[in-house]
């Protein structure tokens, strides 16, 4: 018989919960019998979590997490919170860094026992031009701000977060399925990619104890590190693609990313250029109990909608 989860009947409150990563973290507490309350700005987007959760298991809250008075309300009579919001753009250093703040208040004032806050590896806060990194000071800021209403948080701080519907490596696989040739901005930077499913296990497992997790730092990086040329040429093999990349000098990345329109913004080209792999000051997966995986593993099958004639693709000779 399966141990029951020490999450089983407890409520979650998911903040910035109908995300990407959001999805896989709710499934993960789902399935450890959690209650969950999906707080959002568009908890809508979380709807397709219906069917995977018992009567009464799943809720929606319409949340502005720029607004103190409707995070409490949200967080209101949570066992456990976790903090997922996060963004490129609007106002970084109250969304990603007060607001977080706020949530661990409000967290600690209803006597949750486990606050896990979700940050990022930015590597540094300054670009190369002494201006601060919005996103990176955001980021650093909101883990201050947790730390101080909540000492007992588990902060969690991942490389890029690959998936099956994640906005990265589908990016890129639809650049390489209708460009024959493309540039690759930064293409010696190094990241270590991490399973979205590995992740959600180990934000679970955190909350499932946070006398042991809690007051601490992880770093999570998956198995690889990939530079951005190897990651490119990995999605094109995986598609049977033959292309061109050119690698593109910093000026120019530099300059496209200060663009209006692009994909990749300024901040996004500073953390990228500067590599996202995790430090080894902090302990990570292992110490969660997981064993991450590679993202080789997932690659093929992902890439069949974005072949040519799909399953029925012809292999390209060697």
């Amino acid at each position: 018989m399966a141990k029951r989860s020490p999450l089983n009947g407890k409520l979650v409150v998911l903040m910035g919960g109908s995300g990407f990563v959001g999805n896989y973290v709710a499934q993960a507490l789902l399935q450890r019998g959690a209650r969950l309350r999906i707080a959002s700005r568009s908890p809508e987007k979380a709807y397709t979590l219906k069917p995977l959760a018992n009567l009464g298991q799943l809720q929606f809250a319409r949340c502005d997490a720029l607004d103190q008075a409707s995070i409490a309300r949200c967080v209101e009579g949570a066992d456990a919170v976790v903090n997922l919001v996060g963004s490129f753009g609007g106002n970084l250093g109250r969304l990603m860094g007060t607001a977080p703040g706020w949530m661990a208040e409000a967290a600690r004032q209803t006597g949750a026992g486990a606050f896990v806050h979700v940050s990022a590896i930015t590597g540094r806060v300054q670009g190369d031009d002494g201006e601060p990194i919005g996103y990176a000071a955001a980021k650093r800021l909101g883990e201050e701000r947790v730390r101080e209403h909540f000492p007992q948080v588990t902060v969690v701080r991942p490389s890029i977060i690959f998936g099956p519907d994640d906005s990265f490596i589908n990016l890129f696989a639809g650049l390489i399925r209708t460009f024959p040739v493309l540039p690759v901005f930064g293409p010696d930077a190094i990241i270590q990619p991490a399973y979205v499913d590995d992740v959600a296990d180990a934000i679970a497992n955190a909350l499932e104890e946070p006398g042991r997790f809690g007051d601490a730092i992880f770093e999570f990086g998956g198995p690889e590190k990939l530079s951005m040329l190897q990651l490119n040429r990995m999605i094109a093999d995986a598609q049977q693609r033959r292309r061109t990349f050119i690698e593109m000098p910093d000026a120019l990345s530099a300059l496209f990313a200060a663009l209006p329109g692009t994909p990749m913004g300024q901040d996004q080209w500073e953390l990228l250029k500067s590599g996202n792999t995790v430090s080894g000051d902090f302990p990570g997966f292992a110490e969660l109990g997981i064993v991450p995986r590679p993202i080789g593993l997932f690659l093929d099958r992902w890439m069949v909608r974005y072949r040519r004639h799909g399953r029925f693709a012809p292999r390209l000779s060697a």
